[in-house]
């Protein structure tokens, strides 16, 4: 097999060897595309980043030390022309749209890496970006809605934790009563029943983490 002259230069970043590997495997089989370097995490993907500066990363949501999304900023804080692919097992809208605030150009779910992982390395190496149907209708169902304020999630975030009220009112120190109006603003927000619900929502959607 002839290899191209200049094929495009892959740095793969996930804490999972096996998926590096995988992803490995996959290029190995292109005339057009070699990977150069892997990071197990954001931090390492940022020496790795400067040590080989790659035409296209592929970077996982969900590392130690460092997530792919501060890695993200990182990277385009230092490489703004850095094309970057975001590689999940999550859907969730807010992770999704964070990632692409961050400066991704392609969102691609990990399932669907065998059969769309290629092609969306060349079409982003060409400056296109890439996401996928069942992710944009995801991202248009929440579109028109009122964001969590940052009180909000970090009330939310505690009620995950297992916290009453009173003792959300006694860690932020702020009344119980404030406490009970953030709680009524996020039901209504996210259109959760109770506590629970609201919970289980944002969890899906990325807006807290456990």
């Amino acid at each position: 097999m002839s290899v191209e002259p200049n094929p495009i230069r892959i740095l793969t970043v996930d804490d999972h060897p096996l998926l590096r590997e995988g992803i490995a495997v996959l290029v190995s089989s292109q005339s057009d595309m070699k990977v150069v370097g892997e990071a197990s995490n954001g931090r390492d993907a940022l020496e790795q980043f400067r040590k080989h500066r790659p035409d296209v990363t592929l970077m996982d949501l969900q590392m130690p030390e460092m997530k792919g999304i501060d890695a993200i900023i990182a990277i385009r804080g230092q490489f703004p022309e850095a094309r970057i692919i975001v590689l999940t097992t999550y859907t969730g809208d807010v992770q999704i749209l964070r990632a692409l605030k961050a400066g991704a150009r392609a969102y691609l779910l990990k399932s669907a890496l065998r059969k769309e992982l290629l092609e969306t390395i060349r079409a982003v190496h060409a400056g296109q970006k890439r996401i996928p149907p069942e992710v944009a209708v995801q991202l248009a169902d929440y579109a028109g809605e009122e964001t969590l304020s940052p009180r909000e999630i970090e009330i939310l975030q505690l009620i995950a934790g297992g916290n009453a009220n009173k003792e959300i009112a006694a860690q932020l120190s702020i009344t119980e009563e404030t406490v009970k109006g953030h709680v009524k603003n996020i039901l209504a927000k996210l259109s959760a029943n109770d506590r629970t619900h609201a919970v289980t929502i944002a969890l899906k959607r990325g807006i807290i983490q456990l």
